[in-house]
């Protein structure tokens, strides 16, 4: 396995997290799948407005087919060895006073990292993806308006890398990141 270096020095397990696809087909139990949301719980937001909502769907529950039947073909591939699968959706307004709340998604995407870094702590595989049908999930998981519907993640045990498709086991390793200098600039934005 490919090793990662940071260029600062930073905690391992934010160095280490990666987003492997190769998933046993094994099921977690809820406590496992209940400690990812805690970690999500716990997350940063506006005015402590946690807009972050998660719709969760086991293998072989009846709610399953629907969520599985939302992800594109590339993504149910691989994604059907998982043991649940989340879509991550966010409250566009705060609850406090129902005004417009600008960092709804960024508030959820910093509980969807609090919950992806958890599943790597404990072992598990924890995959996000945006290859499903937005408008469809916002219907058939009954979000109602006000939401935006924001990712999809895999969740599962690990698996065989060569359970995969060819072409998915040539990018089955932590992949690398852009130097500071490309997104980090003082005083002022730079291409």
């Amino acid at each position: 396995m490919q090793k990662r270096k940071a260029a600062y020095p930073i905690q391992d397990l934010l160095l280490n997290r990666w987003s492997p696809r190769a998933m046993s087909g094994e099921s977690i139990t809820d406590e496992q799948l209940m400690t990812l949301f805690e970690a999500a719980r716990w997350a940063p937001s506006s005015y402590n407005g946690q807009p972050w909502r998660f719709i969760y769907a086991k293998r072989d529950t009846p709610h399953w087919q629907k969520l599985f039947d939302l992800m594109v073909p590339f993504n149910q591939g691989w994604a059907k060895t998982a043991a649940v699968l989340v879509v991550i959706a966010s409250r566009d307004s705060f609850t406090l006073n129902n005004k417009p709340a600008r960092t709804h998604s960024f508030d959820t995407g910093s509980a969807w990292e609090n919950l992806a870094l958890q599943g790597f702590a404990d072992g598990l595989v924890v995959h996000g993806m945006e290859g499903f049908d937005y408008e469809k999930s916002k219907k058939m998981l009954n979000i109602p308006e006000g939401y935006t519907v924001e990712a999809m993640c895999a969740i599962g045990k690990p698996g065989k890398k060569e359970s995969l498709p060819p072409e998915l086991q040539q990018r089955e390793f932590p992949s690398d990141r852009n130097p500071i200098q490309s997104f980090v600039f003082e005083g002022e934005f730079k291409e």
